[in-house]
């Protein structure tokens, strides 16, 4: 199942691209926990991190990798999950007004028996993927505008070689 949403944001490109890939876990509503695991050479691909979702008292744990990284236009994370893998992939384009257009496009791939419920139902979980994607997005253009300092590395960085 794939989903793609994009949202204006009312800030620079290169804050918003830091805010969006380094401060997950503080504007996510449904990412409760990011360690990172490895930082890459030049902390984009090759990046590995360890991620736990929470979404209607439902909680997830993923180990993702960042496999696409081209500051300040684009960012990609591979997730790995034991029911479903996600890709996410980010696209930022830079519009007057030091405004920002973001593009989120995800893709979900189920694994065993998962597999056959993402197929029989991808029209309802469609229309919940984009509803959630769009809040998302929302909560994060709330956090740029805010004006959170758009410090790389995020709030604080824990990394274990």
């Amino acid at each position: 199942m794939k989903t793609g949403i994009s949202m204006v944001i009312d800030r620079p490109i290169e804050d918003v691209f830091i805010l969006a890939t380094d401060h997950v876990v503080v504007w996510s509503s449904i990412v409760v926990e990011d360690e990172l695991i490895h930082l890459a050479e030049d902390g984009g691909v090759g990046t590995r991190f360890r991620t736990v979702t929470e979404d209607r008292g439902h909680r997830m744990e993923f180990e993702g990798e960042v496999v696409d990284y081209d500051p300040p236009s684009r960012s990609a994370i591979l997730l790995r999950g034991p029911a479903f893998d996600l890709d996410v992939a980010y696209e930022f384009e830079s519009l007057s007004n030091g405004r920002t257009r973001i593009t989120q496009f995800s893709r979900y791939r189920g694994k065993g028996i998962w597999w056959l419920l993402l197929m029989l139902l991808t029209p309802l979980m469609r229309k919940s993927g984009t509803e959630a994607t769009r809040k998302e997005l929302d909560q994060l253009r709330i956090y740029c505008e805010s004006g959170t300092p758009a410090t790389p590395g995020g709030p604080s960085v824990d990394v274990e070689s």
